[in-house]
């Protein structure tokens, strides 16, 4: 039996393709942590983008988030997906 190459690569690469993308990070994150260890929250209560402490951090999608304090943290926590970039 032969194959049909115009076929097989074509499907081939569409059951692949998802792969490929989920092997790439989700997340934007530096060694700072994602966006670059700022403040996600505090886009949203100040305005204005802020520096994250660690001692204020979580894990998310595969990256580190970090917050100015303990009440971002917990606002992040309670909803990662409404303060992470879109």
């Amino acid at each position: 039996m032969e194959i049909d190459m115009r076929i097989f690569l074509p499907a081939l690469l569409l059951l692949l393709t998802p792969l490929a993308y989920a092997a790439k990070a989700p997340t934007f994150a530096t060694a700072d942590g994602a966006i670059r260890g700022y403040d996600p929250v505090a886009y949203f209560t100040l305005g204005d983008a802020v520096e994250g402490k660690a001692e204020f951090s979580t894990e998310w999608q595969g990256a580190t988030w970090r917050f100015t304090s303990a009440d971002n943290l917990a606002r992040f926590e309670s909803d990662p997906a409404a303060y992470a970039p879109q």
